[in-house]
């Protein structure tokens, strides 16, 4: 994982698998804003990743996974795209 900063001087997350590639030559990433939790909607997404091509995977932040499905449930619902 690396923090940066953005143009405004905000952090900004992003999350490197070092085995998987999203496009040709680059390597799948999560990137996320600061703002409005973008460190734990970038460890989702690296969770998501790590259970879906890496289900072999042991990492502390899978014990966080019901968690990150609670929050992707609760967002699907408030977007109207999920149904109980």
């Amino acid at each position: 994982m690396s923090i940066d900063l953005d143009g405004d001087q905000q952090f900004v997350y992003k999350i490197s698998c070092t085995t998987c590639r999203a496009k040709g030559h680059r390597k799948w990433s999560a990137y996320r804003p600061g703002g409005d939790n973008g460190f734990m909607a970038a460890m989702d997404r690296w969770t998501f990743h790590l259970t879906e091509k890496h289900p072999d995977a042991e990492a502390p932040c899978l014990a966080f996974l019901p968690a990150a499905q609670q929050r992707l449930h609760e967002r699907r619902q408030a977007q109207g795209g999920a149904e109980d």
